[in-house]
């Protein structure tokens, strides 16, 4: 099947994608308000993009009314947030921080979650979050009704039971976004598959003829 995304609804484009783009990693995002509220919202188009220095993306969309959500006017209006990764433990919590509380109240207060210091950054973090990434936006990039905001990270916060032998991270499971409107997916079945080179897969591969045995 075919499908052209121009003949259909943002809707049924918004379905599709999210259904298919799977899994996605969970970016639960604290920023500041003016008046210094900390909110809290959870947005599943967010990943890593960069390592030298380390950069991630968060795209966040319009409101229902067609304007920028909270979390984007604060993070334009004071170039910081932070990523918090979400685990099983936090999904109550995660899902509370969705609704559309107004912006002089704090989901973060609302969920029953503690408001940890950064260390580079204004912005707090969820201290009940094993990771937490302190950002600084290095850049916007405005892609129809969303903007994509990659932010530096200055600081990785990481519970110190995961960090193992040179910096491997150990016994990690944030919770993944699969379709709408609230399939999610949790990342404990696991595989390791050491990836090969050239050289090897030519070993692994080499189809030398073997002469045939006169008749």
């Amino acid at each position: 099947m075919q499908i052209d995304p121009s003949r259909h609804s943002a809707a049924d484009n918004y379905k599709l994608l999210t259904n298919v783009v799977v899994p996605r990693p969970i970016a639960w995002v604290t920023s500041v308000n003016a008046a210094g509220t900390v909110n809290l919202a959870p947005f599943s188009f967010f990943n890593a993009v960069a390592s030298n220095p380390p950069y991630v993306m968060i795209s966040v969309g319009s409101n229902d009314a067609g304007q920028l959500k909270d979390t984007a006017v604060n993070i334009e209006a004071t170039g910081e947030f932070v990523v918090n990764m979400v685990t099983e433990d936090l999904f109550a919590a995660m899902n509370i921080s969705a609704a559309d509380f107004p912006p002089d109240q704090s989901e973060l207060a609302a969920a029953g979650l503690t408001a940890a210091p950064s260390v580079h950054i204004q912005v707090p973090r969820v201290a009940e979050a094993q990771v937490s990434l302190e950002c600084r936006l290095h850049s916007t990039i405005p892609l129809g009704t969303n903007k994509v905001y990659v932010g530096e990270v200055v600081m990785f916060h990481l519970a110190d039971h995961l960090v193992g032998p040179r910096l491997h991270i150990e016994g990690f499971a944030p919770l993944g976004r699969l379709g709408s409107p609230s399939v999610y997916c949790r990342s404990t079945d696991r595989f390791n598959a050491p990836r090969i080179s050239y050289a090897q897969w030519r070993e692994q591969n080499d189809q030398t003829a073997v002469p045939a045995e006169n008749s």
